[in-house]
């Protein structure tokens, strides 16, 4: 093992995973579901916390994962998640109800990314995570800047996408969506930008203009 990947490993080994999202995880993986890691899923939860989020915004539910990790940062924020397999949102909610979360914290959409985000209200969270189908990773990146306040932040996880980004040898259709969003928004002046290297990257950009 490389120092790189015993680094990885410590980010997610040493991270203490409440019973509810540990149990989320264990569906998720029953389910063919890949959810963040649990240092990746530590790191939403400092953003969350860190910016005050009260209205959270996730395209992607999957089994619940990540927004247990950013419900459970903020204790008076609202999640919005959308995804588009119904079995995926039910897990997802019994995941939540598990974890004491009510009711009126939670709102499951399900559709399709394309269909239901050009419906949604702009510039009215302050939380957006995008983990969805990679190959629309552009699309729901450029959806999520839109929703996003000023001062808000989108976070894309899995953006070094299995390690092949930074392969300029990689040139696959999903590799180069996720380096052409990386690249576009390290030189815009809207936004400010941070990769973390946190389970197969994580990006951050937080909304400047």
């Amino acid at each position: 093992m490389s120092t790189q990947e015993s680094n990885w490993k410590y980010t997610d080994d040493i991270v203490d995973e409440s019973e509810a999202i540990r149990s989320a995880r264990a569906q998720s993986l029953e389910l063919g579901v890949a959810p963040v890691s649990p240092g990746t899923g530590a790191q939403l939860a400092l953003i969350a916390a860190a910016s005050s989020a009260r209205n959270i915004m996730e395209i992607g539910t999957g089994c619940g994962v990540s927004g247990l990790w950013m419900l459970s940062a903020q204790p008076r924020s609202v999640l919005t998640t959308i995804d588009s397999e119904s079995e995926h949102l039910g897990a997802a909610r019994t995941a939540f109800i598990d974890a004491g979360i009510g009711s009126a914290r939670t709102r499951l959409i399900t559709g399709k990314t394309r269909d239901v985000l050009p419906r949604m209200n702009e510039d009215s969270y302050d939380l957006v995570l995008v983990d969805a189908d990679p190959a629309d990773v552009i699309e729901n990146v450029e959806h999520a800047l839109r929703l996003v306040r000023l001062g808000g932040t989108v976070m894309v996880p899995r953006a070094l996408h299995k390690g092949k980004v930074s392969d300029p040898a990689q040139r696959d259709d999903v590799t180069a969506a996720f380096r052409s969003i990386i690249e576009e928004i390290a030189t815009s002046d809207a936004v400010v930008s941070a990769i973390s290297p946190v389970g197969d990257g994580l990006l951050q950009v937080t909304k400047l203009g």
